[in-house]
Protein backbone atom coordinates (compact mmCIF):
# COMPACT_ATOMS: atom_id res chain seq x y z
CA UNK A 1 0.00 0.00 0.00
CA UNK A 2 1.60 3.36 -0.72
CA UNK A 3 0.13 5.60 1.96
CA UNK A 4 1.85 4.08 4.91
CA UNK A 5 -0.68 6.10 6.89
CA UNK A 6 -4.24 4.02 6.11
CA UNK A 7 -2.03 0.70 6.88
CA UNK A 8 -3.50 -1.46 9.81
CA UNK A 9 -1.53 -1.75 12.81
CA UNK A 10 -0.41 -5.10 13.57
CA UNK A 11 0.54 -6.43 17.06
CA UNK A 12 3.13 -8.83 17.33
CA UNK A 13 4.16 -11.79 20.39
CA UNK A 14 7.69 -12.19 21.10
CA UNK A 15 8.86 -15.68 22.18
CA UNK A 16 11.75 -14.79 24.10
CA UNK A 17 13.83 -11.55 26.39
CA UNK A 18 14.75 -8.82 23.73
CA UNK A 19 15.88 -5.78 26.29
CA UNK A 20 13.10 -3.59 25.43
CA UNK A 21 12.52 -3.30 29.21
CA UNK A 22 15.76 -1.30 29.57
CA UNK A 23 14.87 1.64 27.34
CA UNK A 24 13.38 3.73 30.28
CA UNK A 25 16.78 2.72 32.15
CA UNK A 26 18.31 4.32 28.77
CA UNK A 27 16.40 7.32 28.74
CA UNK A 28 16.66 8.25 32.47
CA UNK A 29 20.75 7.67 32.00
CA UNK A 30 20.87 10.20 29.19
CA UNK A 31 18.43 12.58 30.85
CA UNK A 32 20.55 13.02 33.76
CA UNK A 33 23.75 13.26 31.88
CA UNK A 34 22.15 15.67 29.80
CA UNK A 35 20.89 17.80 32.95
CA UNK A 36 17.53 19.71 33.44
CA UNK A 37 16.42 23.51 33.23
CA UNK A 38 13.52 24.67 35.12
CA UNK A 39 12.45 29.03 34.35
CA UNK A 40 10.73 30.69 37.15
CA UNK A 41 9.27 34.01 37.05
CA UNK A 42 8.00 35.68 39.71
CA UNK A 43 5.26 38.41 39.42
CA UNK A 44 4.26 40.78 42.36
CA UNK A 45 4.58 44.40 43.82
CA UNK A 46 8.41 45.52 45.13
CA UNK A 47 9.04 44.24 48.48
CA UNK A 48 6.16 41.73 48.07
CA UNK A 49 8.74 39.19 49.21
CA UNK A 50 9.66 37.15 46.29
CA UNK A 51 13.17 36.63 46.40
CA UNK A 52 12.73 35.30 49.84
CA UNK A 53 10.42 33.01 48.86
CA UNK A 54 12.94 31.78 46.03
CA UNK A 55 15.19 31.05 49.07
CA UNK A 56 13.50 29.52 50.72
CA UNK A 57 11.69 26.94 48.00
CA UNK A 58 14.93 26.11 46.99
CA UNK A 59 16.76 26.05 50.89
CA UNK A 60 19.39 28.41 49.44
CA UNK A 61 20.50 31.92 48.70
CA UNK A 62 20.18 33.45 45.46
CA UNK A 63 22.17 36.95 44.50
CA UNK A 64 19.30 39.69 44.54
CA UNK A 65 20.19 43.24 44.36
CA UNK A 66 17.84 45.10 46.52
CA UNK A 67 14.95 46.71 44.46
CA UNK A 68 13.21 50.68 45.21
CA UNK A 69 10.31 51.91 44.69
CA UNK A 70 11.34 54.28 42.28
CA UNK A 71 11.17 52.78 38.99
CA UNK A 72 10.30 54.95 36.14
CA UNK A 73 9.42 51.37 33.78
CA UNK A 74 9.23 47.61 34.79
CA UNK A 75 12.07 45.58 34.13
CA UNK A 76 12.55 42.13 34.24
CA UNK A 77 15.84 40.67 35.92
CA UNK A 78 16.47 37.20 34.81
CA UNK A 79 19.67 35.22 36.90
CA UNK A 80 20.36 31.77 36.28
CA UNK A 81 22.01 29.33 38.88
CA UNK A 82 23.08 25.82 38.22
CA UNK A 83 22.05 23.56 41.09
CA UNK A 84 22.90 19.90 42.06
CA UNK A 85 21.52 17.36 44.44
CA UNK A 86 22.68 13.52 44.81
CA UNK A 87 23.19 13.15 41.11
CA UNK A 88 20.72 15.62 39.38
CA UNK A 89 21.98 18.59 37.64
CA UNK A 90 19.32 21.20 37.60
CA UNK A 91 20.10 25.13 35.76
CA UNK A 92 17.60 27.15 37.30
CA UNK A 93 16.84 30.49 35.72
CA UNK A 94 14.56 33.16 37.89
CA UNK A 95 13.40 36.11 36.28
CA UNK A 96 11.81 39.28 38.75
CA UNK A 97 9.63 41.68 37.87
CA UNK A 98 11.70 44.73 39.25
CA UNK A 99 9.57 48.13 39.43
CA UNK A 100 5.94 46.10 38.78
CA UNK A 101 3.27 47.83 40.10
CA UNK A 102 5.42 50.84 40.94
CA UNK A 103 4.26 53.31 38.39
CA UNK A 104 1.65 56.26 38.74
CA UNK A 105 0.35 54.87 35.25
CA UNK A 106 -0.10 50.93 35.36
CA UNK A 107 -1.83 50.55 32.12
CA UNK A 108 0.98 49.63 30.38
CA UNK A 109 2.80 47.39 33.55
CA UNK A 110 2.26 44.13 32.28
CA UNK A 111 3.42 44.95 28.49
CA UNK A 112 7.01 44.31 29.27
CA UNK A 113 6.29 40.68 31.10
CA UNK A 114 4.31 39.63 27.98
CA UNK A 115 7.01 40.92 25.29
CA UNK A 116 9.39 39.10 27.56
CA UNK A 117 7.76 35.34 27.83
CA UNK A 118 7.21 36.02 23.63
CA UNK A 119 10.96 36.81 23.36
CA UNK A 120 12.18 33.95 24.55
CA UNK A 121 9.12 31.91 22.38
CA UNK A 122 10.86 33.82 19.74
CA UNK A 123 14.44 32.78 20.30
CA UNK A 124 13.37 28.91 20.48
CA UNK A 125 11.43 29.45 17.20
CA UNK A 126 14.22 31.06 15.67
CA UNK A 127 16.72 28.36 16.93
CA UNK A 128 13.98 25.74 15.71
CA UNK A 129 13.50 27.30 12.51
CA UNK A 130 17.46 27.23 11.07
CA UNK A 131 18.67 24.70 8.99
CA UNK A 132 21.57 23.53 11.12
CA UNK A 133 20.49 23.47 14.66
CA UNK A 134 21.49 22.68 17.98
CA UNK A 135 18.43 22.10 19.97
CA UNK A 136 20.15 19.26 22.00
CA UNK A 137 22.81 21.73 23.56
CA UNK A 138 20.22 24.80 23.23
CA UNK A 139 19.56 26.68 26.63
CA UNK A 140 16.20 26.32 26.95
CA UNK A 141 14.75 30.28 28.61
CA UNK A 142 10.96 29.54 27.78
CA UNK A 143 9.56 30.69 31.27
CA UNK A 144 7.98 27.01 32.46
CA UNK A 145 5.71 28.28 35.51
CA UNK A 146 4.95 31.90 36.51
CA UNK A 147 4.62 32.30 40.77
CA UNK A 148 1.84 35.14 40.76
CA UNK A 149 2.45 37.25 44.13
CA UNK A 150 -1.15 38.55 46.00
CA UNK A 151 -0.86 41.30 48.35
CA UNK A 152 -2.23 40.48 51.85
CA UNK A 153 -3.38 43.57 52.35
CA UNK A 154 -6.93 43.86 51.08
CA UNK A 155 -9.84 41.81 50.64
CA UNK A 156 -9.56 41.31 46.70
CA UNK A 157 -7.60 41.10 43.95
CA UNK A 158 -6.55 44.50 42.48
CA UNK A 159 -7.06 45.38 38.93
CA UNK A 160 -4.01 45.68 38.24
CA UNK A 161 -3.74 41.67 39.05
CA UNK A 162 -6.50 40.46 36.81
CA UNK A 163 -5.57 42.19 33.74
CA UNK A 164 -1.85 40.95 34.02
CA UNK A 165 -3.03 37.54 34.84
CA UNK A 166 -5.21 37.56 32.44
CA UNK A 167 -3.00 38.62 29.39
CA UNK A 168 -0.35 35.94 30.57
CA UNK A 169 -3.02 32.69 31.00
CA UNK A 170 -2.25 31.95 27.53
CA UNK A 171 1.43 31.89 27.64
CA UNK A 172 2.48 30.66 30.89
CA UNK A 173 1.80 28.49 33.54
CA UNK A 174 0.36 30.27 36.52
CA UNK A 175 0.41 29.65 40.00
CA UNK A 176 -1.11 32.52 42.34
CA UNK A 177 0.02 32.75 45.73
CA UNK A 178 -0.68 34.60 48.76
CA UNK A 179 2.83 36.50 50.01
CA UNK A 180 3.85 37.47 53.95
CA UNK A 181 0.25 35.55 54.96
CA UNK A 182 1.43 35.56 58.35
CA UNK A 183 -0.24 38.94 58.34
CA UNK A 184 -3.75 37.14 58.34
CA UNK A 185 -5.62 35.77 60.65
CA UNK A 186 -6.39 32.12 60.04
CA UNK A 187 -10.18 33.19 58.94
CA UNK A 188 -9.03 36.35 56.83
CA UNK A 189 -6.93 33.46 54.73
CA UNK A 190 -9.77 31.24 54.05
CA UNK A 191 -12.06 34.07 53.28
CA UNK A 192 -9.03 35.42 50.49
CA UNK A 193 -8.70 32.42 49.30
CA UNK A 194 -12.22 32.25 48.41
CA UNK A 195 -12.76 35.59 47.02
CA UNK A 196 -9.47 35.56 45.04
CA UNK A 197 -10.71 31.98 43.52
CA UNK A 198 -14.09 33.53 42.41
CA UNK A 199 -12.78 36.55 41.32
CA UNK A 200 -10.35 34.70 38.74
CA UNK A 201 -13.14 32.62 37.56
CA UNK A 202 -15.19 35.26 36.93
CA UNK A 203 -13.06 36.99 35.03
CA UNK A 204 -12.04 34.07 32.96
CA UNK A 205 -8.59 33.47 34.31
CA UNK A 206 -7.34 30.60 33.84
CA UNK A 207 -4.71 28.92 36.04
CA UNK A 208 -2.38 26.62 35.66
CA UNK A 209 -4.14 22.86 37.32
CA UNK A 210 -1.98 19.78 38.41
CA UNK A 211 -2.71 17.06 36.13
CA UNK A 212 -4.75 13.96 37.25
CA UNK A 213 -4.44 11.58 34.57
CA UNK A 214 -1.75 9.64 36.34
CA UNK A 215 -3.10 7.85 39.34
CA UNK A 216 -0.12 7.70 41.10
CA UNK A 217 -0.52 11.86 41.83
CA UNK A 218 -3.88 12.26 40.97
CA UNK A 219 -4.91 12.31 44.65
CA UNK A 220 -2.67 14.86 45.81
CA UNK A 221 -2.83 16.89 42.57
CA UNK A 222 -6.61 16.79 42.77
CA UNK A 223 -6.24 17.83 46.58
CA UNK A 224 -3.41 20.91 45.81
CA UNK A 225 -6.07 22.20 43.33
CA UNK A 226 -8.71 23.08 45.67
CA UNK A 227 -5.86 24.82 47.96
CA UNK A 228 -4.91 27.57 45.08
CA UNK A 229 -3.76 30.06 46.02
CA UNK A 230 -1.06 28.86 47.99
CA UNK A 231 -0.11 31.11 51.22
CA UNK A 232 2.98 31.52 51.56
CA UNK A 233 5.74 32.80 54.00
CA UNK A 234 9.58 33.30 53.31
CA UNK A 235 12.50 33.27 55.37
CA UNK A 236 16.00 31.77 55.32
CA UNK A 237 16.66 32.56 59.54
CA UNK A 238 16.91 29.86 61.49
CA UNK A 239 15.17 29.78 64.89
CA UNK A 240 14.35 27.60 67.91
CA UNK A 241 11.64 26.26 68.45
CA UNK A 242 11.72 23.78 71.50
CA UNK A 243 14.75 21.57 70.96
CA UNK A 244 14.67 21.63 67.29
CA UNK A 245 15.85 24.40 64.91
CA UNK A 246 14.24 25.06 62.05
CA UNK A 247 13.27 28.12 59.19
CA UNK A 248 11.11 30.57 60.37
CA UNK A 249 10.19 34.01 61.90
CA UNK A 250 9.98 35.15 65.54
CA UNK A 251 7.52 37.67 66.56
CA UNK A 252 6.73 38.81 70.59
CA UNK A 253 3.61 36.71 70.30
CA UNK A 254 5.23 33.84 69.23
CA UNK A 255 6.98 32.24 65.94
CA UNK A 256 5.72 30.97 62.19
CA UNK A 257 7.51 28.21 60.52
CA UNK A 258 7.81 28.30 57.04
CA UNK A 259 7.62 24.37 56.57
CA UNK A 260 4.83 24.00 58.73
CA UNK A 261 2.10 22.70 56.88
CA UNK A 262 -0.49 24.07 59.79
CA UNK A 263 1.23 27.72 59.28
CA UNK A 264 1.88 28.30 55.84
CA UNK A 265 1.86 25.73 52.21
CA UNK A 266 5.39 26.59 50.96
CA UNK A 267 5.77 22.21 51.85
CA UNK A 268 3.13 21.97 49.60
CA UNK A 269 4.45 24.49 46.83
CA UNK A 270 7.43 22.81 46.88
CA UNK A 271 6.24 19.53 46.54
CA UNK A 272 3.83 20.72 43.16
CA UNK A 273 6.49 23.05 42.05
CA UNK A 274 9.72 20.97 42.12
CA UNK A 275 8.65 17.33 43.32
CA UNK A 276 5.52 16.16 41.44
CA UNK A 277 4.75 18.45 38.36
CA UNK A 278 8.42 19.48 37.13
CA UNK A 279 7.92 17.77 34.16
CA UNK A 280 4.16 18.51 33.50
CA UNK A 281 4.94 21.89 33.25
CA UNK A 282 7.74 22.29 30.82
CA UNK A 283 5.44 19.70 28.96
CA UNK A 284 2.82 22.73 29.18
CA UNK A 285 5.04 25.23 28.05
CA UNK A 286 6.59 23.60 25.13
CA UNK A 287 3.20 21.87 23.92
CA UNK A 288 0.53 24.09 24.58
CA UNK A 289 1.98 27.96 25.48
CA UNK A 290 4.59 27.57 22.57
CA UNK A 291 2.78 25.60 20.20
CA UNK A 292 -0.27 28.53 20.28
CA UNK A 293 2.79 31.13 19.59
CA UNK A 294 4.49 29.10 17.11
CA UNK A 295 1.38 27.88 15.18
CA UNK A 296 0.38 32.03 15.30
CA UNK A 297 3.44 33.20 13.93
CA UNK A 298 4.03 30.41 11.34
CA UNK A 299 0.51 31.51 10.27
CA UNK A 300 1.27 35.19 9.95
CA UNK A 301 4.50 33.87 8.06
CA UNK A 302 1.74 32.53 5.38
CA UNK A 303 2.03 28.74 6.27
CA UNK A 304 -1.14 26.88 6.84
CA UNK A 305 -1.74 23.44 7.46
CA UNK A 306 -3.54 21.60 4.14
CA UNK A 307 -7.36 21.70 4.21
CA UNK A 308 -7.49 17.84 3.29
CA UNK A 309 -6.38 15.66 5.94
CA UNK A 310 -4.91 13.10 3.27
CA UNK A 311 -3.12 15.76 1.25
CA UNK A 312 0.81 16.10 2.05
CA UNK A 313 2.13 18.71 3.72
CA UNK A 314 4.89 20.50 1.21
CA UNK A 315 7.35 23.03 2.69
CA UNK A 316 8.61 23.85 -0.37
CA UNK A 317 5.55 24.23 -2.02
CA UNK A 318 4.50 26.35 0.79
CA UNK A 319 7.75 28.50 0.49
CA UNK A 320 7.23 28.60 -3.28
CA UNK A 321 3.65 29.97 -3.19
CA UNK A 322 4.92 32.52 -0.24
CA UNK A 323 7.31 33.73 -2.51
CA UNK A 324 5.10 34.24 -5.45
CA UNK A 325 2.86 35.80 -3.27
CA UNK A 326 5.69 38.41 -2.07
CA UNK A 327 7.10 38.84 -5.34
CA UNK A 328 3.52 39.83 -6.90
CA UNK A 329 3.09 42.13 -3.41
CA UNK A 330 6.42 43.63 -3.99
CA UNK A 331 5.65 44.18 -8.02
CA UNK A 332 2.54 45.72 -7.08
CA UNK A 333 3.89 48.10 -4.26
CA UNK A 334 6.69 49.28 -6.61
CA UNK A 335 4.16 49.81 -8.99
CA UNK A 336 2.25 52.16 -6.54
CA UNK A 337 4.73 53.56 -5.58
CA UNK A 338 6.24 54.50 -9.32
CA UNK A 339 2.97 56.08 -10.43
CA UNK A 340 2.74 57.72 -7.02
CA UNK A 341 6.13 59.15 -8.54
CA UNK A 342 4.71 59.94 -11.78
CA UNK A 343 2.06 62.14 -10.40
CA UNK A 344 4.09 63.52 -8.10
CA UNK A 345 6.14 64.96 -10.81
CA UNK A 346 3.19 66.19 -12.75
CA UNK A 347 1.72 67.87 -9.54
CA UNK A 348 5.31 69.46 -9.22
CA UNK A 349 5.63 70.18 -12.97
CA UNK A 350 1.70 71.58 -12.81
CA UNK A 351 2.89 73.87 -9.80
CA UNK A 352 6.48 75.27 -11.88
CA UNK A 353 4.53 76.04 -14.47
CA UNK A 354 1.98 78.08 -12.75
CA UNK A 355 4.87 79.60 -10.41
CA UNK A 356 6.79 80.51 -13.81
CA UNK A 357 3.39 81.85 -14.87
CA UNK A 358 3.11 84.28 -11.68
CA UNK A 359 6.72 84.99 -11.99
CA UNK A 360 6.76 86.13 -15.99
CA UNK A 361 3.44 88.09 -14.99
CA UNK A 362 5.01 90.08 -12.21
CA UNK A 363 8.43 90.49 -14.71
CA UNK A 364 6.21 91.96 -17.25
CA UNK A 365 4.53 94.38 -14.65
CA UNK A 366 7.85 95.06 -13.30
CA UNK A 367 9.00 95.71 -16.97
CA UNK A 368 5.93 97.90 -18.03
CA UNK A 369 6.27 99.93 -14.32
CA UNK A 370 9.91 100.46 -15.80
CA UNK A 371 9.59 101.94 -18.90
CA UNK A 372 6.81 104.28 -17.48
CA UNK A 373 9.63 105.65 -14.75
CA UNK A 374 11.45 105.69 -17.35
CA UNK A 375 9.73 107.67 -19.47
CA UNK A 376 8.54 109.64 -16.81
CA UNK A 377 12.58 110.69 -15.72
CA UNK A 378 13.06 111.56 -19.33
CA UNK A 379 10.61 113.58 -19.50
CA UNK A 380 11.47 115.23 -16.52
CA UNK A 381 14.93 115.66 -17.67
CA UNK A 382 13.58 117.21 -20.86
CA UNK A 383 11.94 119.50 -19.08
CA UNK A 384 14.72 120.31 -16.84
CA UNK A 385 17.14 121.07 -19.92
CA UNK A 386 14.49 123.62 -20.97
CA UNK A 387 14.50 125.20 -18.10
CA UNK A 388 18.47 125.48 -17.88
CA UNK A 389 18.53 126.38 -21.10
CA UNK A 390 15.73 129.37 -20.53
CA UNK A 391 17.70 130.34 -17.34
CA UNK A 392 20.86 130.48 -19.26
CA UNK A 393 19.42 132.59 -21.69
CA UNK A 394 18.29 135.19 -19.25
CA UNK A 395 21.43 135.07 -17.31
CA UNK A 396 23.28 136.14 -20.97
CA UNK A 397 20.58 138.87 -21.07
CA UNK A 398 21.04 140.10 -17.65
CA UNK A 399 25.29 140.00 -18.32
CA UNK A 400 24.82 142.24 -21.34
CA UNK A 401 22.40 144.22 -19.71
CA UNK A 402 24.56 144.87 -16.74
CA UNK A 403 27.60 145.25 -18.78
CA UNK A 404 25.85 148.06 -21.24
CA UNK A 405 24.83 149.98 -17.74
CA UNK A 406 28.72 149.44 -16.47
CA UNK A 407 29.46 151.70 -19.79
CA UNK A 408 26.94 153.92 -19.68
CA UNK A 409 27.64 155.28 -15.81
CA UNK A 410 31.22 155.60 -17.15
CA UNK A 411 30.59 157.64 -19.91
CA UNK A 412 28.49 160.21 -18.18
CA UNK A 413 31.33 162.50 -15.99
CA UNK A 414 33.27 163.00 -19.15
CA UNK A 415 30.16 164.36 -20.55
CA UNK A 416 29.46 166.81 -17.72
CA UNK A 417 33.36 168.60 -18.13
CA UNK A 418 32.37 168.46 -21.77
CA UNK A 419 29.41 170.91 -21.05
CA UNK A 420 31.29 172.89 -18.53
CA UNK A 421 33.90 173.61 -20.76
CA UNK A 422 31.35 174.55 -23.55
Amino acid sequence: MADGENEEMRTLELHGHVGLNSLPDELVKRRVKKGFSFNILCVGETGIGKSTLINTLFKSNFENEEATHYDEEVKLLPRTYDIQESNINLRVTVVHTVGFGDQINLLKSSDPIVDYIDTQFQKYLDEELKIKRSLLNYHDTRIHVCLYFIAPNGHSLKALDLVTMKKLDSKVNIIPVIAKSDTLTRNELVNLKIKVMSELVSNGVQLYQFPTEDEAVAEINSSMNTQLPFAVIGSTEDITVGNKTVKGRMYPWGSVQVENENHCDVVKLREMLLRVNTEDLREQTHFRHYELYRRCKLEEMGFKDPSNDNQSFSLQKTYEAKRKEFLKELQHKEESMRQMFVNKVKEAEVELKEKEKELQGRFELLKTMHQEEKRNLEEKKREMEEEMNAFNRRKVAAETLMGQAVQGSSQQPFKKEKDKKN
